[in-house]
């Protein structure tokens, strides 16, 4: 596990609509450590494609995190093995933005290990999906699949949101077969 990469993520503050920093920090972490990425922006929202191939997997990411506060002392802590958002001169644990930082260090780990594969990362999602709706639908035209891991917990798998499926029978049940322990659910946005 990339725990630097991780905390790095973690430490950057990005609330809804401030989300400039964690995009810089994304392109130059893909510039200096993943070769081979056409990486651009649309409509405030960024996207990466790594390879060529008829069709990609593709992950997705929200950028923006509830936590409007963050100390210009903040930094973050492992404490038993927890990673924590703490400010010293409050004496104060504050939220590290796990959500959705987890799914970006999600998207960039696959984008890694990954010769050819899609990433889109949105803006402003905490505040209503505004970088979502404003997608350049025409990205995934050839995408096999989207996965976001952005959800409490590890064991939901999503099949419907807002009564639209998201997946097909077979892909469906391909995954529950896996034997990783995922329960069919259903997701609100």
């Amino acid at each position: 596990m990339n725990k630097e990469l991780l905390i790095n993520l973690y430490k950057i503050h990005a609330p809804s609509g401030g989300e400039r920093k964690i995009k810089r920090f994304i392109k130059r972490y893909i510039a200096k450590n993943i070769p081979g990425c056409d990486v651009y922006s649309k409509e405030k929202q960024l996207y990466v494609i790594k390879g060529q191939s008829a069709t990609y997997p593709c992950v997705v990411a929200h950028l923006d995190q509830v936590q409007n506060n963050h100390s210009s002392d903040f930094d973050v802590i492992e404490y038993q093995n927890y990673l924590i958002g703490f400010s010293a001169s409050s004496k104060n644990q504050q939220g590290l933005g796990a959500d959705d930082k987890n799914g970006i260090w999600v998207a960039l780990e696959c984008l890694k290990h990954f010769d050819n594969i899609k990433i889109a990362f949105f803006t402003e999602e905490e505040i209503g999906c505004i970088g979502s709706s404003k997608a350049d639908i025409s990205f995934f035209d050839d995408c096999r699949f989207i996965l976001q891991a952005d959800r409490k917990g590890s064991s939901d798998f999503i099949t419907t949101a807002s009564c639209t499926d998201l997946c097909s029978e077979e892909f469906k049940n391909a995954v529950l077969s896996l034997g990783y322990g995922y329960a069919e659910n259903h997701g609100l946005m």
